[in-house]
């Protein structure tokens, strides 16, 4: 199912109670729109994701802790100076909705009782984390900042009011008996299930809609029994699940559904299930991330080179008049006796050119001989830019060539294989060292691709640089075969032959 007002409210019974009166000890930011909140309770020690991602927004708790940036955002250290070591008071969902509130208290840097509230609305691409003095009601902070002129119903700055987000008069299905139930649906008979149901009640998505639907229909049920049903089973009888179902897609669901049949697996609790299911998710996000920063600092440099290259050939075409300033320089000296002293221009014979008339530009201050050393010495310092510009060029050339197969091999990379090739980019001075993270090891664990051909000779692919140059270098022995790839920039191929 998706992360709706039911599903929320199944996550807070299992979350909730082993939090309150528990101690915040530490807070960490590790993706943009993830805070990760390390509570003390129960003489255990907690790990709180509270996620406003656009798409997979969310709350549970986490066995592992992710990676951290070495420098922490804004917002983390915001979440430090007022909320660690502050203590829960109470973490509660706002009726059937995807908005929870997590209140604390603590004391502000005179001494005195403060309470703070960390607000998590989980609205899709409107999702957002706030902190807002309970005092005032004043936002302290929140991760996505919205002025006014972005949302004209509320403005979501530091010192602007929170304002909840806007409010429908759907029903809450929690709080209504059977009859109740009954009785709030009756008007609706004859209308399509599932759009009275998302229409009559609040935090009922369209995929749960459809299960309950789909039960009233198979066992016989009113619409108002079905949902009664399936509500007391989230309560009582939760069986996380995963399903990979005969439609392609995986689905998280707090019990099996019988409108969502394939493949299952089992879980003790809705945190384990979610993390299960958002594992290849966060993988995924994390190589968009990294490749999105790799990429940005390449085709920076890429497009630095390319600016580079057009001006080296802008100083190499200047080079052709070379010549010219030999040819001055041997005409002044052949003709210094008619050069009159201070004169600004002579007009000679060019037997360079078939005698033809030339007038050469003189500097009036110089003697006939040291203009002419004037421009033998233009001569001679461009014949020089010559040798010093093709040198350029080809290593101009080379490191574009090179940056062009970085791009490649970070667009068809693992997050694995990036490490590794951010690793190179650090090697090769593309990057600081400071820049890596802290703990990922040397080439990111990543091996070459290993191939077999039809005779069973083993066939090596480096997937970058780093890679390449292990495989011809080190792995390779004389009787092996080398070789690029077709269509793989970059990729050095070795045939154990």
């Amino acid at each position: 199912m998706t992360f709706d007002g039911i599903f929320t409210k199944w996550m807070m019974d299992e979350v909730a109670p082993q939090l309150i009166g528990g101690r915040i000890t530490k807070i960490h930011q590790p993706l943009p729109y993830d805070v990760q909140f390390t509570i003390r309770a129960n003489r255990k020690n907690y790990l709180l994701v509270c996620s406003a991602h656009p798409m997979m927004a969310r709350v549970q708790f986490i066995s592992e802790k992710p990676e951290n940036p070495e420098v922490a955002p804004n917002f983390c250290m915001i979440l430090r100076k007022y909320l660690e070591g502050s203590i829960i008071q109470s973490f509660t969902q706002v009726e059937n909705d995807r908005i929870l509130h997590l209140d604390v208290s603590t004391r502000d840097e005179l001494g005195d009782k403060a309470g703070y509230r960390f607000t998590i609305e989980m609205m899709g691409r409107h999702s957002n984390l706030f902190l807002v003095n309970q005092e005032d009601n004043t936002i302290i902070d929140c991760v996505k900042r919205v002025s006014l002129g972005q949302n004209s119903y509320r403005t979501l700055q530091p010192g602007a009011s929170y304002v909840m987000p806007p409010q429908t008069q759907k029903k809450n299905p929690f709080e209504y008996s059977l009859f109740e139930l009954d009785s709030l649906l009756h008007p609706f008979i004859g209308e399509p299930g599932e759009r009275t149901l998302m229409n009559v009640f609040q935090g009922i998505s369209k995929q749960s809609a459809h299960e309950i639907v789909e039960r009233s229909e198979r066992e016989g049920q009113s619409l108002a029994e079905a949902l009664h049903h399936y509500l007391e089973e989230g309560n009582n009888d939760r069986k996380p699940t995963l399903t990979k179902s005969t439609d392609g897609k995986t689905y998280f669901l707090p019990f099996p559904y019988m409108s969502k049949t394939g493949e299952s697996q089992n879980f003790e609790s809705l945190s384990e299930l979610l993390s299960a299911y958002y594992v290849q998710k966060i993988q995924e996000e994390k190589i968009q991330q990294l490749a999105g920063h790799l990429l940005q600092m390449l085709k920076s440099e890429l497009r630095k080179n390319r600016e580079k290259m057009v001006k080296l050939d802008e100083d190499l075409a200047r080079t052709e008049d070379a010549d010219h300033y030999r040819v001055y320089g041997d005409l002044i000296n052949t003709y210094q006796h008619q050069i009159e002293k201070g004169a600004s221009s002579v007009t000679v014979q060019n037997f360079y050119d078939d005698y033809e008339e030339v007038t050469i530009p003189l500097n009036p201050l110089l003697t006939a001989s040291q203009n002419a050393q004037a421009y033998f010495k233009k001569y001679q310092k461009l014949r020089n830019a010559v040798t010093h510009i093709h040198e350029q060029q080809e290593a101009t050339k080379n490191e574009m060539d090179y940056l062009e197969s970085v791009i490649y091999q970070i667009e068809e990379a693992d997050v694995f294989n990036l490490e590794a090739i951010r690793e190179e980019l650090v090697e090769s001075g593309y990057l600081k060292r400071s820049a890596l993270k802290k703990g990922i090891k040397k080439q990111g664990g990543a091996k070459p691709h290993v191939f077999y051909a039809t005779d069973g000779t083993r066939i090596l692919v480096g997937r970058n640089n780093l890679q390449n140059d292990q495989l011809t270098l080190r792995q390779a022995k004389k009787e092996y075969l080398w070789l690029h790839a077709q269509n793989i920039p970059g990729s050095h191929v070795i045939i154990e032959s």
